[in-house]
């Protein structure tokens, strides 16, 4: 079956996408890839707290107020306090330091969003990777297998699931270092669990959950929503997973 894949640095991120299929060559697959690279550099404009003109960084400073940002920012506000709640608080867009930083559930939310530009090229399958978060499209019904880092390892796979459509999303420690914390104690997330991997519908929903999982620590697949099911790696290398880990 043809073959095509894109790659590019958007968000401080490799960015890549796969097409599967007789119209993997098309133009029209390669417009549909465009316009999702475009979207993304623009939600990075919007959001990365790296850069000084963002809408996050003048927030932050003060230099803007909330009734002068981009509608686009309001709507991940009210998606980041839905988060919150959906969670009990395991998620928290606002920082220790008191500040607001979106963060864990933008990536999945634009990647989510900028993949309808990949559902309109019917007859591809596709496979979209966002610094290990994948979203899969898949209208022929072949699965795609989605690699799970080893986070003792990052250059290795531990696991791997196969998804016909939907989404996998991972949070840990293996990336970025200890850089998730826990909104009850203000501290870093840390415990047993060195990831957590979430399989879902919702590619926002599972980054949200996948982070939030993470910072329950023991009890994280009791923070899965029904439809979610859930892949985590201890300290000593062994893995847990939900009953549903696998399906679709």
């Amino acid at each position: 079956m043809p073959r095509r894949s894109w790659v590019e640095q958007i968000m401080g991120l490799p960015i890549s996408v796969l097409a599967r299929g007789d119209g993997a060559a098309s133009t029209r697959a390669e417009n549909a890839v465009r316009a999702v690279f475009a979207e993304l550099v623009e939600v990075d404009r919007v959001f990365s707290p790296y850069k000084v003109d963002s809408a996050v960084s003048l927030l932050a400073r003060g230099a803007v107020s909330w009734d002068r940002v981009d509608p686009v920012v309001r709507e991940v506000a009210e998606r980041c306090v839905a988060a919150r709640e959906l969670t009990d608080g395991l998620f928290d867009a606002e920082t220790p330091a008191g500040s607001w930083d979106p963060s864990g559930l933008v990536k999945g939310w634009a990647v989510e969003r900028a993949g309808s530009r990949l559902r309109e090229v019917v007859d591809v399958d596709w496979c979209l990777n966002a610094g290990g978060d994948v979203l899969v499209v898949s209208p022929s019904g072949e699965p795609f297998v989605v690699g799970i880092q080893d986070p003792r390892d990052p250059g290795q796979v531990v696991a791997s699931v196969a998804r016909t459509g939907g989404a996998v999303a991972t949070s840990g420690t293996a990336a970025r270092g200890a850089h998730l914390y826990d909104p009850r104690s203000g501290q870093a997330a840390a415990g047993r669990w060195l990831s957590v991997s979430v399989t879902g519908s919702s590619l926002e929903y599972a980054d949200v959950l996948a982070t939030a999982a993470f910072v329950a620590g023991d009890h994280w697949p009791e923070v899965l929503l029904p439809g979610y099911e859930g892949l985590g790696i201890l300290a000593d290398g062994n893995l847990f997973a939900t009953p549903g880990w696998g399906a679709g």
